[in-house]
């Protein structure tokens, strides 16, 4: 059965080429988010088996929305994800209980390798 993922990004073309890479490989994308506060929501109503999570958005960053998440879900799998390879917020990050760390301009096959390892 296809995995059923949540993509939260401010830019709308990341969300795009996110959902174009994740679809021509089976999976499903049931929702996308436009900033953390919205990622939360779309989290508890859509309830995904992965969330590929922006770290910097406006209203809510990815970190701040991560920690939501992981409150409501411990079990909750998230894929951050950023521009900046900033170590500092990659470590706050997989301490917040982030799966994996994807950093943009993305490769759809280092997108898929995190997917892979943490939905299968």
């Amino acid at each position: 059965m296809a995995k059923n993922i949540l993509i939260c990004d401010d830019a709308a073309f990341m969300r795009m080429m996110i959902k174009d890479i994740l679809t021509k490989n089976g999976y499903n994308v049931v929702g996308e988010a436009e900033n953390g506060a919205k990622g939360i929501e779309k989290y508890n109503e859509l309830k995904p088996d992965l969330v590929l999570m922006d770290i910097t958005m406006p209203e809510m960053d990815g970190i701040a929305a991560l920690k939501g998440i992981k409150a409501a879900d411990p079990k909750a799998s998230v894929i951050m994800c950023s521009a900046m390879g900033q170590q500092a917020m990659v470590i706050e990050s997989i301490q917040a209980g982030a799966k994996d760390f994807i950093v943009k301009p993305f490769q759809a096959d280092r997108v898929l390798e995190a997917v892979k390892k943490v939905v299968g």
